[in-house]
């Protein structure tokens, strides 16, 4: 027995018999409804390709599996096209003259002119202009062709009338060539219904030669928007049309006017409050929408399962039954309707910015910040906690899982790994074994102190520093008007303690090592100018004495003990007035402790 053909066949299908099978409904095109990004020039390439006879890849067709229905008789699985959705509507609206959703979700035809008397050196299909209408010797659309009541003898005699030079042959030529697109071989591999996500993705990427990796989500919405019997189609608008609003508020009032059905549905009410949304901390994609969703309602953590269960798949008995499709169906459902919902949302987003991350730049992890989102609806609807604690534990989960990177490796395993145990033991049990397990005292004081030595300026540790001093209101070094928070939300930049153009100049060249976080910090502009290329112990000299009423221009603190309480919430060693280049190691170590100690006292206080 050969194992290649247990898992898929690969048979050969006119593009006639690929658009009739989707027009009758037997091959699912899940993408059809979603935005095409192919652009015109790619559309008329594909067609020239087709009209050459050259090859145009595979389509990846999976059938699904043979359900059980409730009265106990059996229903073959849709076959669904999984890869070719593009390519397939290309031809569909170059040459079925189909609308095609535009990137702006705006409907439109992709029209193809021909030029049956082009040469090698001309070119014979391009996209159409209103130049191809006035120059005779171009068909402006092709489609007309392919039409069932194309007539070609009334065709050619106008066409000749319109270029009295061409011969009736060559047009009648060109013409059957083209009409004969419709008779092109394309290949289809058949994928098996018993495949599992991970053979279906590995199989699906050997083959595609852009070596374009699916992913669960993928998967996931090419079930939902297949089904038909259970509103898949409708919630995957919603899923969809989610996202954009979430990037794009404006495109509500395009969304009013181009599906009008979907503004009739349930969910239009859902998302309507996007539209006055300009919030950027949790702009999600599908993938998260889809992952978020599943995960609070399923209680699981990966997506294979969800594409399992909305085809009815019975876990124990390996088999695959219609009520357990029905009920994964209406669990989703439930699932983005929760998401959706406006106060869930952006109580949400608002736990996540009071605990200090006010700006994307602070965020370094889409998995992590779905978790917690996923932990928020979870505690929303369990009852498990007072609902007035929900975000502090939101909070406190976010910035663990960060510290930690329990989300970056493998997150859906670890994720599934962590939602069992929620159920298992409660939130906040699994919370006490995990802060007993993550965050010991030799982490804060020597594990966090470690990661720290980093000079990436986008290291999820020194995130979490400037998160802690946003939540803890501390002041910008040497400053006693501009918070942190001022300068991370006015998207200013971070500064080196010991100036960057002094270490260099002092032999300290190595880029690592200047750029290490434990010497940056905001400073307002006006006192980076001021620091200049300075050494620490002139310039927080000059600051202390300033601060004690001599004149200056370094800093606006005003106090002796302003200057001393500056230094301590910036976690600056006092003993920096004394400091020069070759004290700078010795610094780092010091900042690095006490950037440590910071982070745990914030930690301390969510």
């Amino acid at each position: 027995m050969n194992p290649t053909y247990d898992k898929y066949t690969v048979t050969q299908y006119s593009v006639n018999s690929i658009l009739g099978s989707i027009e009758s409904g037997e091959i699912a095109i899940p993408e059809i409804q979603r935005p095409f990004v192919w652009k015109g020039s790619q559309v008329r390439d594909l067609i020239d390709s087709l009209y050459n006879g050259y090859p145009t890849g595979y389509l990846i067709i999976w059938q699904n599996p043979t359900i059980r229905l409730k009265d106990g008789s059996n229903a073959t699985g849709k076959k669904v096209l999984i890869d070719g959705q593009q390519r397939i509507t290309a031809i569909m609206t170059a040459i079925a003259g189909q609308p095609i959703l535009t990137e702006d979700y705006v409907q439109k035809t992709i029209r193809i002119a021909f030029n049956p008397l082009a040469d090698n050196d001309e070119s014979r299909f391009e996209v159409q202009t209103p130049i191809h209408f006035k120059d005779k010797k171009w068909i402006p659309d092709i489609s007309v062709v392919f039409k069932p009541d194309f007539d070609s003898f009334s065709f050619i005699t106008q066409y000749i009338q319109d270029n009295p030079e061409v011969n009736a042959t060559d047009i009648n030529k060109a013409l059957t060539n083209l009409s004969g697109i419709k008779n092109c071989q394309i290949g289809a591999i058949m994928l098996v219904p018993e495949l599992d996500i991970g053979e279906v993705t590995e199989i699906f990427v050997r083959i595609n030669s852009q070596g374009k990796r699916l992913n669960q989500a993928d998967f996931a919405m090419s079930k939902i928007a297949a089904d038909e019997k259970y509103g898949g189609n409708m919630l995957r608008k919603a899923i969809d049309y989610f996202c954009h609003l979430a990037v794009d508020p404006a495109f509500y009032s395009v969304l009013k006017e181009s599906d009008k059905e979907f503004m009739e549905s349930e969910y239009a009410q859902k998302l309507s409050w996007l539209k006055d949304d300009n919030g950027d901390i949790y702009d999600p994609d599908f993938s998260d929408m889809l992952r978020v969703s599943f995960m609070h309602k399923f209680t699981r953590g990966k997506l294979g399962d969800l594409v399992s269960l909305l085809s009815g798949r019975n876990f124990l008995e390996r088999t695959y039954e219609e009520n357990i499709a029905q009920e994964s169906f209406i669990k989703l459902h439930d699932g983005v309707m929760n998401f959706m919902n406006e106060y869930n949302f952006q109580q949400f987003v608002l736990a996540i910015k009071a605990a200090g991350f006010i700006a994307p730049k602070l965020l370094n992890s889409k998995m992590t910040l779905d978790f917690a989102y996923t932990l928020f609806l979870i505690l929303q609807y369990s009852g498990e906690v007072d609902k007035i604690q929900i975000k502090r534990y939101v909070q406190k989960w976010f910035v663990l899982s960060t510290l930690t990177g329990r989300y970056v490796n493998s997150p859906e395993s670890k994720m599934d790994q962590d939602l069992r145990r929620i159920g298992e033991r409660g939130f906040l049990g699994f919370l006490q074994e995990a802060e007993a397990a993550s965050l010991s005292e030799d982490y804060w004081n020597v594990g966090l102190v470690q990661n720290l030595e980093t000079s990436s300026i986008s290291s999820p540790y020194f995130n979490v520093f400037l998160a802690a001093q946003i939540f803890l209101k501390d002041r910008s070094l040497l400053s006693g008007n501009v918070d942190v928070e001022d300068l991370v939300s006015a998207m200013g930049d971070v500064h080196h303690i010991f100036p960057k153009q002094y270490l260099k100049d002092n032999g300290v060249t190595d880029k690592a090592r200047y750029n290490q976080v434990a010497n940056y910090t905001y400073l307002d502009t006006s006192i980076n100018i001021a620091v200049g290329k300075k050494a620490p112990n002139e310039y927080f000299r000059m600051a202390k004495e300033q601060s004690e009423g001599s004149e200056g221009s370094i800093g606006t603190l005003k106090s002796a003990e302003e200057y001393t309480s500056n230094l301590e919430v910036n976690c600056i060693p006092i003993n920096v007035i004394d400091m020069d280049a070759g004290d700078y190691e010795q610094f780092l170590a010091t900042r690095r402790q006490l950037m440590a100690q910071k982070i745990k006292k914030y930690y301390n206080s969510l």
